[in-house]
């Protein structure tokens, strides 16, 4: 038999591993899409659509240096939320959390505009999605 001291403890860490489990199952980061930055023109777009869901943040991240002006992104039911980034991301690193105003909405484009630079090597940006 187990005493009611160890079954209590072990009640208690069920609950605490359940906590842990349901607050990390809030939402997942989905890959979305990417773009290689182009001296030449100051913005790209990244096509997501309606088959990849709803989104209620974003995370640029960048694997060249790459200063963004501003993301603008696009909703599957026609409104758009212009969001200022201005700062510059290291290669390797990855922008702030950017939450999407409003209710979670299905993500169509984002648009990235940033500085034009004489690169090296055409530097990359993946998009990623919270849900």
């Amino acid at each position: 038999m187990i005493s009611r001291k160890t079954a209590g403890l072990v009640v208690a860490l069920l609950v605490m591993l359940g906590i842990g489990v349901t607050a990390s199952g809030q939402g997942r980061w989905v890959y979305l899409g990417d773009a290689h930055v182009d001296g030449n023109v100051d913005h790209d777009n990244i096509h997501v659509g309606a088959r990849d869901g709803r989104f209620r943040a974003i995370q640029l991240r960048c694997d060249g240096a790459i200063e963004f002006q501003r993301v603008v992104a696009h909703f599957g039911n026609g409104t758009q939320e212009d969001i200022p980034i201005r700062e510059r991301i290291p290669a390797g690193g990855k922008s702030r959390v950017i939450d999407l105003p409003g209710e979670r909405r299905v993500l169509e484009s984002v648009e990235l505009w940033y500085s034009k630079e004489p690169w090296e090597h055409r530097p990359r940006v993946r998009l990623y999605g919270l849900r």
